[in-house]
């Protein structure tokens, strides 16, 4: 089959030739939810995929918006093809019609979906209407960074409403590949696939080859009689060269297996092809250490919010989520924490390229409650599905500082959805260790992620240095007051990270934002950065850092690098700090 590169396909884990929906629109604002499908005036156009708050769209909507229409043509039936849309992301509750007809709904705004559209299509075409509901005050929404009020304040940044990530078609078989799951094993050097088939299928086989660059590995038949097939293959010879040089690993030339699946009647016809990829590599927790194929990898993270001048949370193409990524690298950095954002899946194709590390997030809730507990758990579900196939997803993060469950010290339910969360990217994915409420009030997980923003390396370090010191932090209560753990379980095998610290400010002369603290000058900022960082790599203890952040991002002027990329202080002088090579 033809091979499309990963790394520009919006769904690198399972490509095939596909068509871009992005482009001009029609659009249509409603904030009175006055609108109702077949009797919206579409009197504006936008540029999909920008959010309408972002200029880039072309609408550059102020105050809230409430829902959102779109419209376009899609093209006619294609034979005896199937055309399935595709939604990267759509905030918050989308539904979809085509040629009039109701064809989908789908709840959560950082998970994409897809539809089969073909029945409602006609010979030349139909119109497609997207309508997105967004409440701007829903605080029990998973609404990550996008504030409740009308400006901008504190850590919160504008709202992402609407279509905020590809849209695209693709042209398909109705016998077809409909998912690949992929579980490698470094011990073994055995990979487990999965392949879920659109509908069950008989007399048929299905193919795989696995290579790592020109080398066949695996060449594989299994019939097929059902809607998934299940295998374990053999990679490799089982020698010490293959045990070493075919696992995937942090830094550069990560080895990734590239997969092709093609499912073939017995007549011989290809019913589907499909492109993927994989890797050998485990990720675990021990000795108090991140632990990738059971050898410790130092987590020097960056706080990353992934947001753009101009387009948002959307990146405004592909090279500059590669350009974040080199940057990230460049800074000295092995990885970033996604933070309450998920990420193009083009960034993570990109980091399982690239060999760095990336912390998964799911955006937070703010009021506790039933309502916002059963959306959580429900999105998060399919965060976790979706990110689970990329190697460079190192740990799963389901809360952060307790936002949304803010009573969990008193509050049974919100203690039980802190677990639930965790429970669910154990059950889910079970390869990964999980941070279960990153910054304070952790309960389990393998990870107890520690917010610091002490501004004296003296006492940050002295907090921090050693397996004593952090067992006295683990079991004790913050300076703030608040328990580190609310189990009080202490340390207790998990791997300790100072999963946020710095936050240091370098304003240019327009800046009016903020940071935790003030540097005055490049090269003070520069003395603060590698003071900090020298005290977390005087730490006997820690599992790893992670600063913030990568960049400035509205009013956050806390970045080491500017909102347009650019370095705050020497590009050098800062990674040799990370590296703490002085």
């Amino acid at each position: 089959m033809e091979h499309t590169d990963p790394t520009g396909h919006p769904r690198p884990l399972l490509r095939r030739p596909w068509t871009s929906l992005d482009g001009p629109w029609g659009f249509a604002a409603d904030p009175d939810l006055a609108g109702t499908v077949g009797a919206v005036s579409f009197d504006r156009t936008i540029e999909v995929p920008y959010a309408p708050e972002t200029p880039a769209s072309g609408v550059h909507w102020t105050g809230p918006l409430h829902r959102a229409w779109y419209r376009r043509r899609l093209p006619g039936r294609a034979g005896d093809r199937r055309t399935v849309l595709h939604l990267g992301a759509v905030d918050r509750v989308c539904d979809v019609w085509v040629g009039g007809a109701h064809v989908a709904h789908h709840e959560g705004g950082y998970t994409p979906f897809a539809v089969d559209v073909t029945d409602a299509l006609g010979d030349d075409g139909a119109d497609l209407v997207v309508r997105a509901d967004d409440d701007p005050r829903d605080l029990a929404a998973p609404r990550g960074k996008q504030d409740w009020r009308d400006e901008p304040h504190a850590i919160w940044y504008p709202r992402t409403t609407g279509i905020w990530r590809t849209a695209w078609l693709e042209q398909v078989a109705a016998r077809r590949i409909a998912d690949v799951q992929w579980r490698g094993d470094p011990h073994t050097l055995r990979v487990d696939v999965r392949v879920e088939l659109a509908v069950p299928v008989s007399g048929a086989r299905l193919h795989l080859r696995l290579r790592a660059g020109d080398r066949l590995l695996v060449d594989d038949v299994v019939r097929v009689d059902g809607a998934v097939v299940e295998r374990t293959v053999q990679v490799g010879d089982g020698g010490v060269d293959d045990r070493e040089g075919l696992l995937w690993h942090p830094g550069p030339d990560p080895v990734l297996l590239d997969a092709e699946l093609a499912l073939v009647a017995d007549d011989g016809e290809v019913l589907d092809e499909v492109a993927s990829y994989t890797a050998l590599r485990s990720v675990a927790v021990g000795d108090g250490r991140l632990l990738v194929n059971d050898r410790p990898v130092p987590l020097r993270l960056v706080l990353d919010q992934g947001y753009w001048p101009g387009t948002g949370a959307t990146p405004p193409d592909v090279a500059a989520l590669r350009r974040d990524l080199e940057l990230t690298r460049a800074l000295g950095f092995t990885g970033a924490r996604k933070h309450q954002k998920t990420e193009d899946p083009r960034y993570l194709a990109l980091a399982d390229r690239m060999g760095l590390l990336v912390w998964a997030e799911m955006p937070s809730a703010y009021r506790p409650g039933p309502t916002a507990s059963a959306r959580l758990l429900r999105e998060w579900t399919e965060v976790v599905v979706a990110h689970r196939g990329h190697p460079s997803v190192v740990t799963w993060v389901p809360l952060n500082e307790s936002w949304g469950v803010q009573e969990a010290v008193v509050d049974g339910r919100q203690r039980g959805l802190v677990r639930a969360m965790a429970a669910t990217a154990d059950a889910l994915d079970g390869t990964r260790p999980v941070s279960a409420n990153d910054g304070w009030e952790t309960l389990g997980g393998d990870v107890l992620g520690v917010h610091d923003y002490e501004q004296d390396p003296a006492v940050l370090g002295a907090r921090y240095a050693s397996a004593e010191s952090l067992e006295r932090v683990a079991r004790g209560r913050r300076p703030d007051g608040r328990l580190a753990d609310l189990d009080r379980a202490g340390v207790a095998g998990r791997a300790v990270v100072l999963s946020e610290f710095g936050g240091v400010a370098l304003r240019g002369p327009a800046d009016e934002g903020w940071g935790y603290a003030d540097a005055t000058s490049p090269e003070d900022l520069l003395a603060r950065y590698r003071a900090q960082w020298a005290a977390v790599h005087d730490s006997s203890a820690l599992a790893g850092a992670c600063w913030t952040q990568l960049t400035d991002t509205h009013q956050e002027v806390n970045g080491l690098l500017t909102a347009d990329r650019e370095p705050k202080a020497d590009l050098d002088a800062l990674r040799r700090a990370t590296l703490g090579e002085g």
